[in-house]
């Protein structure tokens, strides 16, 4: 365990015991310097986050919380557990119409966070606090785990439950292997009901993950007898008193068809193809990790190696199982999507973070991968500065002068950092790149975002709807952009509808039609059958990037 381990290097350093000494405080306050930026201002996106919301906000609605619907139709790909934990935070924080998306994001940041602070208790377990301060820093400043701060679905969760159940397991793997006392049983029962939450987020996919990496280690070791004190018996046992009772009253609301959709149709062909285009070949996530991992690329390579060379220490080995073997799964799943691999991130961080504080032997192409690793967390950071500068020219009316002075600041201080690692300076590599997160993030998510005026289009459509709409209208109807953030934002009872039958149905009810350039004419003859009358209320032209088109919406009045 921790005395097995070599005395700090580089991280020793009067600076590193300050910050060592108050560990959650400095995480807390780090991670949320980085995560608040735009947490509040960022719109609703689209897909995955405007269907999660929405089908949250029609449980605070409806108040079924029993039940997943998206608008009239049941929503059966994952459990209710992220929609009970965004509906409650709306249902004590929003008020109707219960459209300010940050109330649904607040899960993801406080899974984040618990996520972020269980990896520094998780590897306290085989290394110094310095060194479990520099994995968990990695993991929250990760982009990926950054990212999903801010976004209103499963994955952060999901993440706070994995590092949980693993922390658990490599204590009690460490226990048995020095023949020590095994973990007490409250504790050993909570790593359980974190597996059960997990569970109810986001379905098998943490069995899965802890699974495979309990099967590796115990195959690497050749030696089972560790997963006794797991108690599996009485840990199954609460798993399904915790998971059971939805479960059976789902089956019996949706008649079998959660069972069949989630698993079937959406779990299984996961598996079985790319699923809804989201295919990629193998070596997809090392390509994206150069981007979705950074900063913590800033020792992961070099980690890796080290690792390998210390492969003899049983919390290595672990560490290991954990991260190559679900890798290599992942890898292999035809459906791949940049979050899916984010329960691997924190082994990751870790091996980053004890690189980082010179644990271990030299492995033998260390200096190779140290200097790669330095061209890799530059480049990074490169894409990471041309995003900030580029997308508002691209996607909007341009940079402010501030904007490009802090994407400026922000790759001097990572080619500072990648300099510092190229010369072995490890401490004040880490901490520059600490910082250059804390420029990049803040820089990206509230000053670059809300500049991407063309591709929010569903928050100008509802500002025009909100300044036409009359007392009496009928639902907004909507034809061609059918986008599940202009339904969170314009109501339930929007319905979607070909041009045709839009302008059928208008010509009777009256009110608002919003219709897009591929369905404008089909719309426009029906009208002119109908002969009633239309006025145009606004137009909205920008990108739509779920589909990756160019969108023209006109917001029509139509008098039955």
């Amino acid at each position: 365990m921790a005395d097995e381990i070599v005395p700090v290097g580089p991280l020793n350093s009067g600076l590193w015991d300050r910050l060592a000494s108050r560990p959650f405080t400095v995480l807390l306050l780090i991670c949320l310097l980085a995560w608040l930026p735009g947490f509040f201002s960022l719109p609703v996106l689209d897909r995955d986050e405007a269907r999660f919301a929405q089908a949250s906000k029609q449980m605070v609605q409806s108040g079924d919380w029993i039940n997943i619907r998206f608008g009239q139709e049941p929503r059966y790909k994952k459990p209710a557990g992220i929609y009970w934990l965004q509906a409650a935070a709306t249902k004590m924080l929003g008020r109707p119409p219960y459209t300010a998306i940050w109330t649904y994001r607040l899960p993801s940041l406080l899974g984040a966070m618990a996520a972020v602070l269980l990896t520094f208790w998780c590897f306290r377990a085989l290394a110094p606090p310095k060194a479990a301060l520099g994995a968990a820093l990695m993991l929250g400043l990760s982009l990926a785990v950054s990212a999903e701060a801010h976004i209103a679905k499963t994955d952060a969760v999901l993440l706070a439950c994995t590092v949980a159940a693993q922390g658990i397991a490599l204590r009690i793997y460490l226990r048995a292997r020095a023949k020590a006392a095994p973990l007490s049983l409250p504790l050993i029962l909570l790593g359980w009901a974190a597996v059960a939450a997990g569970i109810l987020i986001k379905g098998p996919v943490i069995v899965g993950v802890l699974a495979l990496s309990a099967l590796s280690v115990s195959l690497w070791d050749r030696n089972w007898e560790w997963l006794k004190q797991c108690q599996p018996v009485l840990g199954i046992a609460l798993v399904v008193v915790l998971v059971a009772p939805w479960l059976i009253a789902i089956g019996i609301v949706s008649h079998g068809q959660f069972f069949v959709r989630a698993l079937g149709h959406d779990f299984a062909a996961k598996l079985a193809n790319g699923q809804e285009g989201h295919g990629a070949p193998p070596g997809y996530y090392v390509l994206l990790s150069t981007i979705t991992l950074w900063p913590a690329t800033i020792g992961v390579l070099p980690g890796l190696s080290r690792a390998f060379a210390s492969r003899d220490k049983p919390a290595l080995r672990f560490v290991l199982s954990w991260t190559v073997a679900n890798w290599l799964l992942f890898e292999l799943v035809p459906t791949k999507l940049p979050h899916y691999i984010l329960p691997i991130y924190p082994p990751l961080a870790a091996l980053s973070g004890l690189w980082l504080a010179d644990i271990g032997p030299r492995g033998r192409w260390e200096s190779v991968l140290r200097k790669a690793a330095a061209i890799q967390f530059a480049v990074g950071a490169t894409i990471l500065a041309i995003a900030i500068t580029y997308a508002p020219m691209r996607y909007g009316e341009g940079s402010p002068i501030w904007l490009l002075g802090l994407s400026a600041v922000g790759i001097a201080v990572a080619v500072f950092s990648a300099y510092q690692l190229w010369q072995e300076q490890r401490g004040m590599a880490l901490l520059a790149a600490v910082l250059a997160a804390l420029i990049f993030y803040p820089s990206l998510m509230w000053g670059t975002a809300p500049r991407l005026q063309r591709i929010w289009l569903s928050p100008r459509l509802a500002r025009i709807v909100d300044r036409e709409r009359r007392p009496g209208d009928p639902p907004i109807i909507v034809s061609g952009y059918d986008e599940p953030s202009v339904i969170f934002l314009l109501g339930t009872n929007t319905r979607i509808e070909t041009g045709a039958r839009a302008a059928r149905i208008a010509a009777q009810s009256g009110g608002l039609v919003l219709v897009d350039q591929y369905q404008r004419a089909a719309f426009l003859e029906q009208i002119a059958e109908s002969h009633v009358q239309i006025r145009i209320e606004g137009v909205v032209r920008g990108v739509n990037y779920s589909r990756g088109r160019k969108e023209t919406i006109t917001v029509y009045r139509v008098t039955g």
